[in-house]
């Protein structure tokens, strides 16, 4: 597969994900505010007001029980090229036509939600692990008895769907059939095919299931080793885009963690402590496991560590370019300090400096080790400031949260002493370093300009609109499709604000903006006549 497809497929995970971020806020937040030991007996008693906030937590984890039906619309409607919206129609049809087909396979077996519960097996004569272990292999999606594939069948569904819509969304039928043509013949030939996907996965997934929690056991049993791997090439994989694809397999496949809370088998480590907070008493022991590989491995690096290395990059800085340094690294810094979008900062040194590269995925790897290791609980997605908050210090000490605040006071003066003394050494061309006389401002990026004449600059910069295949971008990044990027200025790029480029191949290119990039996009799809569809 192209690298264009993992850069799409990549962007596109991103949609539920940024949901997923933001309605675990929402849970963790209630979840303090119903808890008489943080907000008192008083509060607690307040009825119409616990009301309203049980209300939040039952929309939040409607949220997160439907998660494998919203990756299914976000890839149909992510990696299709044209008519989005009918993408994405096909792409629910298809799911539910997924689990059906699974369903009705299973029944024809006497596989079903009554034959099938923990009390029927043991009534069977099955003792009580054995019946859990076998009920656990199965679960209800939207009401529908299928196999325990979590969001992975809602991937499958997705992927299926949009290569279906790529193909077959222009199709010409005969006259007298013509009206089912086109993007009608969508829905249409999803009917028909995911029905196929559904009997091969029947087979398949008993298998594929068991490899995927096998490796989810070895990296249990490789304990802090295993942890430390992770977050070393979860960093390691930035510039490609595709850690990603390596976060959605440890949140939500057995690799990230396996538990029964409530009664019910859990899969993944996003799942599982999204699940337990939003019980009345959370196991910590059980939630301490799965957030091993989420936000509280960042938190050290991304809220304390990368705004030190922006600091030192501003002090490294020539001097006639030092205050036009300040702005851009004060805005980096914020954005990785409060929300752990880490772009903006490390796409100033990955490309200039494999020592800092290295280093940097090292002290990830080393930062999530060593909250696995001091037994802390913070969970949810971004690692900025927010989440050390709601997740970390409102949930009170039990989440050993203080840990992190500790190891980052000194990953705070290592990255800067490392950092600032790499530039000085080794002549890092990071930025306010350049030979050229760029003029990097912040100021200089009018992303609200009603002109469009950044979007114009931009344009011009990566050749032209006639060079200009495909427009897209992510939280931080423009991602290109161009004919030619042989062609592209990337000095001028710069001089726009971007705080780095990548090319991926002759035709994949991306800008790196950071948060600011949401306003650009759209200037820059209008400048070049792009249109999506």
């Amino acid at each position: 597969m192209s690298k264009d497809f993992w850069q799409r497929l990549g962007k596109a995970l991103m949609t539920p994900i940024s949901l997923i971020a933001a309605a675990g806020i929402f849970l963790g937040i209630s979840s303090v505010l119903q808890n008489p030991d943080i907000v008192g007996e008083t509060f607690v008693s307040f009825t119409v007001v616990q009301h309203f906030i049980g209300i939040v937590r039952a929309l939040a984890g409607a949220i997160f029980g439907n998660l494998p039906i919203l990756f299914a619309v976000a890839i149909s409607f992510g990696l299709a090229k044209k008519d989005k919206t009918t993408a994405a129609f096909s792409g629910v049809i298809g799911f539910i036509l997924f689990h059906i087909t699974i369903q009705y396979l299973l029944s024809v077996n006497d596989i079903t939600a009554a034959t099938y519960s923990v009390e029927a097996l043991i009534d069977s004569g099955m003792n009580e692990l054995a019946a859990t272990q076998a009920a656990s292999q199965y679960e209800s999606v939207l009401g529908i008895f299928t196999l325990r594939m979590n969001v992975f069948g809602g991937i499958i569904t997705g992927l299926l769907v949009s290569f279906l819509h790529n193909r077959f969304h222009t199709i010409d039928l005969p006259t007298a059939i013509s009206f089912f043509g086109g993007k009608r013949f969508v829905p249409i030939i999803t009917t028909v095919t995911v029905p196929f996907l559904a009997l091969l996965m029947y087979f398949v997934w008993p298998y594929f299931g068991a490899a995927i929690e096998g490796v989810g056991n070895l990296i249990a049993e490789a304990g802090l080793i295993g942890t430390f791997l992770f977050g070393f090439l979860e960093r390691l994989l930035v510039p490609t885009g595709l850690h990603h694809i390596l976060n959605q397999i440890v949140r939500f496949t057995p690799i990230g963690g396996i538990a029964e809370i409530d009664g019910e088998q859990v899969v993944g480590a996003l799942n599982i402590f999204n699940t337990s907070l939003a019980q009345d008493s959370p196991d910590m022991g059980v939630m301490a496991e799965a957030t091993r590989f989420l936000a509280q491995g960042k938190i050290p690096f991304m809220v304390f560590g990368l705004p030190a290395a922006a600091f030192a990059m501003v002090k490294t800085a020539l001097k006639e370019k030092k205050q036009e340094v300040k702005g851009l690294m004060s805005a980096s810094g914020l954005a990785s300090f409060t929300t752990g979008i880490t772009e903006p900062i490390e796409f100033s040194f990955i490309f200039v400096s494999p020592i800092l590269y290295i280093f940097h995925a090292f002290m990830a790897g080393l930062s999530f080790m060593l909250m696995d290791a001091f037994g802390v609980v913070i969970g949810n997605v971004q690692g900025g400031v927010i989440d050390l908050t709601v997740f970390g210090i409102l949930q009170g000490t039990a989440t050993n949260w203080y840990w992190a605040v500790i190891v980052g006071l000194f990953y705070a003066p290592i990255y800067y002493f490392v950092f600032k003394t790499v530039i000085e050494k080794r002549h890092v061309l990071t930025p306010g370093r350049e030979l050229e006389d760029d003029e990097v401002t912040n100021e200089s990026v009018n992303s609200s300009d009603p002109s469009g004449d950044l979007g114009s600059t931009i344009v011009n910069a990566l050749g032209g609109s006639q060079n200009i295949k495909s427009i897209d971008n992510c939280f931080t990044r423009l991602r290109l499709v161009l004919g030619d990027t042989s062609i592209v200025d990337e000095d001028a790029l710069k001089k726009t604000g971007a705080a780095g480029t990548l090319k991926l191949d002759e035709t994949n290119y991306q800008v790196i903006y950071g948060p600011k990039v949401e306003k650009i996009a759209p200037q820059v799809k209008g400048a070049a006549h792009y249109h999506d569809e």
